[in-house]
């Protein structure tokens, strides 16, 4: 259910994200922005902050910075998919052995109460609250207010996905939206950068996209999804992902029309919960779809992903750094591996739920099917 392939110059495909839309997508326009509530996001995108490859201490007490977290052995696994009804165009192949070393993982996506605690404990402001807005699912949305959004914010070739003002992680349809009653689901409206914050204090970092596939596929090797190759075995339902008609029914038959609790679904083989469907996780890899076809040591031992250039130095006189979105070639490295697919995923539009396969955004996009889990060096 999500992303078609757009060419981008210097660049090679990338996603163009309609199941996690970007900031970018959306210009101001309407009454939406002039009460300020609107998007107001058009300059170039801001350059990631890296969440350090080892996790620094964090605020916790050492006992605590595991807890929660599944200790993996690593090793070697087969990473991505030649599988025929995939994207090939978005870099799921090919099949290749990838190399890890140990380390801890979430056993969950982190939820609304621990981000809440990540909030009050820093005072931390997330981006689609200084923006003002984020997106919305229009079916989340009150109907009376949908075709207004749309006229004055909507994403093209996309009008499902609404700019909401207000709307944020602790309210993330809009201003009127409360998280009171499911703090044990998955926090939703963060972006990579919000999520990359969290880590960083929580004394964690986000997982390589190797990690995650490796961590999601539970011990199995080459199945479609984490208990194997069918989506419903034996007529039960082992994620959460639309149910219906998509983009305009949902009949719940899996038991939710938004996101579940992050445990709400049997574990996988390593104990990890929901790595298909219910919420897009956030991996630290810049997207590339042809990067880690090459057999090298940095694509097949611990491969992080491409790796971005380092910005030219100062100039002289009054001559400044050129932003990293500015620098040539930057568009290669515009946008960051989401894995797992979400909520909004149905083999009729687009099968991405799936453990081979991925998209992306940008680093500063944030939607009510985005979420992350960490991980942290052994």
């Amino acid at each position: 259910m999500d992303t078609p392939i757009a060419e981008d110059a210097g660049a090679g495909p990338k996603p163009k994200a309609c199941c996690t839309p970007a900031v970018a997508a959306v210009k101001p326009s309407g009454s939406v922005a002039a009460r300020g509530g609107g998007p107001s996001y058009n300059g170039p995108l801001q350059p990631a902050a890296e969440p350090v490859r080892h996790a620094p201490g964090g605020d916790a007490e050492p006992p605590q910075r595991t807890a929660g977290m599944v200790r993996l052995d690593g090793g070697p696994f087969l990473m991505g998919t030649d599988y025929p009804k995939g994207y090939p165009e978005d870099g799921e192949g090919p099949v290749r052995q990838v190399t890890l070393d140990p380390f801890w993982i979430d056993a969950t996506s982190v939820t609304n109460a621990a981000f809440a605690d990540f909030i009050e404990d820093t005072g931390y402001t997330t981006e689609a609250e200084r923006f003002g807005w984020s997106f919305v699912f229009h079916l989340h949305v009150p109907r009376k207010y949908q075709e207004k959004l749309r006229r004055d914010a909507s994403v093209p070739q996309t009008p499902w996905w609404l700019a909401v003002p207000g709307a944020r992680w602790d309210r993330p349809y809009g201003e009127r939206s409360s998280i009171r009653d499911v703090m044990d689901h998955p926090v939703v409206q963060v972006s990579w950068n919000d999520a990359a914050a969290y880590a960083r204090w929580a004394g964690k970092r986000l997982a390589t996209e190797a990690e995650w596939e490796y961590a999601a596929r539970g011990g199995r090797e080459q199945t479609i999804f984490p208990w194997g190759d069918q989506l419903e075995p034996r007529g039960k339902h082992r994620c959460n992902v639309w149910q219906g008609k998509f983009p305009v029914e949902n009949n719940a038959a899996d038991g939710f029309v938004g996101t579940c609790p992050v445990t709400a679904f049997t574990p996988n083989g390593y104990g990890l919960s929901n790595l298909c469907g219910n919420v897009w996780e956030w991996t630290n890899d810049w997207f590339s779809a042809t990067w880690h076809t090459e057999e090298s040591e940095a694509t097949r031992v611990n491969p992080i992903g491409p790796v971005p250039p380092p910005p030219p130095p100062p100039g002289r006189g009054d001559a400044k750094p050129q932003a990293a979105s500015a620098l040539p070639g930057a568009a290669s490295f515009s946008h960051k591996v989401q894995k797992g697919g979400s909520y909004l995923c149905h083999a009729s539009y687009c099968n991405r739920y799936r453990l081979g396969a991925r998209t992306a955004n940008t680093p500063d996009s944030a939607t009510t099917n985005n979420g992350f889990r960490c991980v942290r060096d052994v």
